[in-house]
């Protein structure tokens, strides 16, 4: 049976999902609107005219639903809202994250500076000034520091030459100048390398107070915090005084004072506008802009510092102009030159006089200026003049009083050089120069100078010794043989006297260094310095007394206060005066007729010895009178061989021209005991003996061989100087110049 086909047929009941949607009818309303829907409604009849018509029509087709332009705008507008809130919202997150790693970063900067406490304006450096016996300043060592000047007190385009080319916004920035950094920055990359910096006044002052010169980001960081807490602490005025009072400005000067003083010989209060930008100038590169190094570069520095300041209206265009050129720094810095050498043996001994040096102090040495430069320009002059001929690059010279005070110390011919000292530290072997010790032990064991040994060839132990000449004079005196340097004699009396003995003999007179007591010591094999072999010497310029040489007298703080005086030394006799006596007249011949015969000082009477190291690698000369005690060496740092140089040529005219000088003006004094009751009549008999004989003449007969010594025949037409007896008889004739 059919469902509902029957009119007024029963219904069945409908359950579950089906009798709910039994009732469902879609209206109008239930529709989504369409472009027509939004018109203006029309009229009731209309509207019945329409539903009449429809009716009777075709049921409607089924169209597909139109987009809703208004809505599709709402929904745009809707996502761009969107899109800006989330940007400000990571915005804000991410300047957060920011803002607290910058702090992060402050703190850690912070916490790796010192201490707050301890943020004061440190003292500076003690700077060590020596002087010389007369008060000049001979060198300077530290930092060379000037006094502060106060800011009224310079003239005021001097700092106005810093601000134009180091911070011309110093006086608008809170320490640092970000619109510097950036222009900087931008300079930097135009030309793809760091050439302008962005850091202020400020920042160098804390970076010269406080920091180390590290270029590191951190060290930058630090810099900038504390130019800040430098600028909440300290006006404009005063960080302006500080830094110019501590800024460096090469050649170990620190300030515009010792600036000025040093390139300028001047006050920093008395500089004009050109010195004033030559020093603002040598702030960026103090070592390479240094006038006294550089005069060029400092030049054109200069003239940058000056074109800066017309442009910040400092100073006017003419002015700048005018200024072009002018600076004096011609001026010889204060310590330069050998005196240096003198001034590093003092900073080697300092520790020991007075301890860590934690102040400026001021040292008092015995150096005499002028004998420094006259034992300089001898040294100077004669390798110049001599030292490819002879193949010698080298020298060193040390003179002192016979109770040991130094007045000149040269320790090598070009400190800028080299400041290896060879004065004090290189150890070289003496020659023939040890020889007095070796003679002075046979006297101590009773030989005397008219005591005779024998000048013929020796072997010890397979060595065989020769004389400089290679010749041999058979019976001669021990005067003779110290005189014309014998080495066979000298070899002969050491092992007479004993190799220990001689040694004894040479450290009781000041010799420190070690020596070996063998056969070649009487030959000097043993190394020494130059300063203990001229020590060792001055007892037979004192009577016999021993001496410590030294340099430094008094030491003093800047503020006055002594904190060291030098005690005369004891009066340790180590040569007994006879002997003294004997030693100088032997060592008197070598300068009248021996080997040092070209070592003369008019009105004075001197002594001394000569030395040449095996194959000509040293040539020494040690001579000295009742004033001054000096010794010369002369040789090459590698110790190769010069073109035989002896100690009878270059260190004996290097010798005279130093003495003559310094003993002019100087009242004449003899040798202490220099007439011995010993005498020398043998030597004299002797010498009176030869004669000038006339040229049909026999040859002069020899004297008895009693303590004289036999002598070839003189050659005919030649006469013997008398004055120079027997040994510069026998220098002339038979060596015929001198060793």
């Amino acid at each position: 049976m059919a469902w509902g086909k029957k009119k007024g047929g029963r219904k069945e009941p409908l359950f579950g999902l089906p009798a709910a949607l039994a009732d469902l009818r879609l209206t109008a309303a239930d529709r989504i609107p369409n472009a027509e829907d939004d018109k203006p409604k029309k009229s009731a009849k209309s509207s019945a005219k329409r539903k009449s018509d429809d009716s009777d029509a075709e049921p409607p087709r089924e169209r597909k639903a139109q987009p809703n332009r208004s809505s599709a705008k709402r929904r745009s507008k809707s996502r761009r809202g969107f899109g800006i809130g989330r940007l400000v919202y990571w915005g804000a997150v991410l300047g957060l994250w920011g803002a607290i790693a910058v702090i992060g970063v402050v703190i850690w900067v912070g916490a790796h500076l010192p201490p707050i406490q301890s943020l004061e304006i440190p003292k500076r450096p003690p700077t060590i000034q020596i002087v010389g016996m007369d008060g000049s300043m001979l060198a300077q060592r530290g930092e060379m520091a000037g006094a502060n000047v106060a800011l009224k007190d310079l003239p005021p385009y001097l700092p106005k030459a810093f601000i134009a080319i180091e911070d011309r916004r110093f006086y608008s920035h809170f320490g640092i100048d970000p619109v510097g950094i950036l222009r900087a920055a931008v300079t930097n990359v135009l030309h793809r390398g760091v050439s302008q910096g962005g850091s202020t006044l400020s920042q160098q002052l804390a970076k010269n107070l406080f920091l180390t010169q590290e270029r590191t980001f951190q060290r930058k960081l630090q810099e900038a915090e504390l130019a800040i807490w430098l600028e909440r602490k300290h006006s404009k005025n005063e960080i302006l005084e500080l830094y110019l009072n501590r800024v460096y400005f090469g050649s170990g000067a620190y300030g515009v004072e010792a600036a000025a003083q040093r390139y300028f010989g001047k006050s920093a209060k008395n500089v004009t506008i050109a010195e004033a930008a030559m020093l603002a100038g040598l702030v960026k590169s103090p070592s390479r802009l240094a006038p006294n190094r550089n005069p060029e570069g400092a030049e054109a520095r200069a003239q940058v510092v000056l074109a800066a300041m017309a442009d910040a209206k400092f100073i006017t265009e003419a002015q700048a102009q005018a200024s072009i050129g002018h600076p004096s720094y011609n001026v010889k810095p204060v310590g330069a030159g050998t005196v240096n050498y003198v001034a590093d043996w003092i900073g080697e001994v300092l520790d020991d006089l007075v301890g860590q040096i934690d102040q400026s102090i001021t040292v008092e040495t015995t150096i005499d200026p002028k004998l420094q430069s006259v034992a300089e320009a001898a040294i100077i002059d004669e390798l110049a003049a001599k030292s490819v001929k002879f193949n010698v690059s080298q020298g060193a010279l040390v003179a002192m009083t016979p109770d040991g005070a130094v007045r000149a110390m040269v320790g090598g011919r070009n400190y800028s050089e080299s400041q290896y000292n060879r004065a004090v530290t290189a150890k070289r072997q003496p020659g023939s120069s040890f020889k007095p010790f070796v003679y002075l032990t046979a006297l101590e064991q009773g030989l005397t100078p008219d005591t005779v040994r024998q000048d013929a060839p020796i072997e010890v132990k397979g060595w065989k010794p020769e004389n400089y000449t290679h010749e041999y004079f058979g019976a001669v005196t021990l005067t003779q043989a110290l005189a014309m340097s014998l080495n066979t004699v000298a070899i002969r009396l050491g092992l007479e006297v004993g190799p220990k003995n001689v040694v004894r003999t040479a450290h009781r007179l000041g010799i420190s260094s070690k020596l070996e007591p063998n056969a070649s010591i009487a030959l000097g094999t043993s190394e020494v310095s130059v300063v203990e072999l001229v020590g060792a010497y001055a007892p037979f310029a004192n009577g016999g007394f021993a001496v410590a040489p030294h340099v430094v007298t008094r030491i003093k703080t800047a503020e006055g206060k002594l904190l060291y005086m030098r005690q005369p030394d004891e009066r340790n006799q180590v040569i007994e005066p006879r002997y003294v006596a004997m030693m100088n007249t032997m060592m008197r011949e070598t300068l009248i007729s021996g080997t040092a015969k070209k070592a003369e000082i008019p009105g004075w009477m001197a002594a001394g010895k000569t030395g040449t190291s095996q194959d000509y690698r040293d040539a020494w000369f040690v001579g000295y009178t009742a004033n001054l005690v000096t010794g010369v060496w002369l040789g090459n740092d590698d110790n190769s061989p010069t073109k035989k140089a002896t100690g009878g040529g270059l260190p004996v005219e290097v010798w005279s021209r130093f003495m003559r000088t310094a003993h002019e003006g100087v009242p004449v004094a003899a040798l202490p005991n220099s007439q011995g009751s010993w005498g020398l009549s043998n030597l004299a008999q002797a010498a009176s003996q030869v004669s000038a004989p006339a040229p049909s003449a026999a040859p002069a007969p020899a004297p008895a061989n009693n303590g004289g010594y036999r002598p070839p025949p003189t050659r005919a037409n030649v006469r013997p100087e008398a004055a120079a007896g027997l040994d510069g008889w026998l220098m002339d004739r038979l060596f015929g110049g001198n060793r």
